[in-house]
């Protein structure tokens, strides 16, 4: 018959807290809100978030003018050379789809840029968005050639 006594945890089932019943319970006086101030009062709600006091907030104080460029940056999936050496073979194409077909690039990733970090020994055909200029310089010494899909706004100038 013991098998079926059930019982709750230890410290599942505590007494409640009973403020403001005498010094020696521990919570009497303050009721443990500390002394005075606004969180001691009754309906100590502050007004909202970022309430300073009466202080002029801090998102008032400072000014919310001009531009951001943060909408339009532009977030590139890095791939490094070293990379395209251990997962690509002689003569491939090194492309968005290829980069992702061989787990390198994450499917959500809109453009690529190839790093120079690493060696290659392989003649690869690469047409990314962007490339490193060590990264072009090492495909190219390896037999390889580079086609960036991205043309710079500043050589037009």
């Amino acid at each position: 018959m013991s098998d079926f006594l059930l019982h709750a945890p230890e410290g599942a089932n505590k007494k409640p807290k009973r403020v403001g019943r005498g010094s020696s319970s521990g919570l009497g006086t303050t009721a443990g809100k500390g002394n005075k101030g606004q969180q001691s009062r009754s309906g100590k709600a502050v007004p909202y978030v970022g309430f300073e006091g009466g202080q002029m907030p801090l998102y008032r104080r400072i000014a919310h003018r001009g531009f951001s460029n943060y909408p339009f940056k532009k977030e590139y999936a890095i791939v490094n050379v070293s990379d395209l050496e251990a997962k690509f073979n002689a003569g491939e194409t090194v492309d968005a789809a290829a980069l992702k077909a061989k787990g390198l690039v994450k499917s959500s990733a809109k453009l690529v840029k190839i790093l120079g970090d690493g060696d290659l020994a392989k003649s690869l055909t690469v047409s990314v968005d962007k490339v490193s200029a060590s990264a072009k310089a090492k495909i190219e010494k390896a037999g390889g050639s580079v086609k960036e899909a991205e043309e710079k706004s500043t050589e037009s100038k």
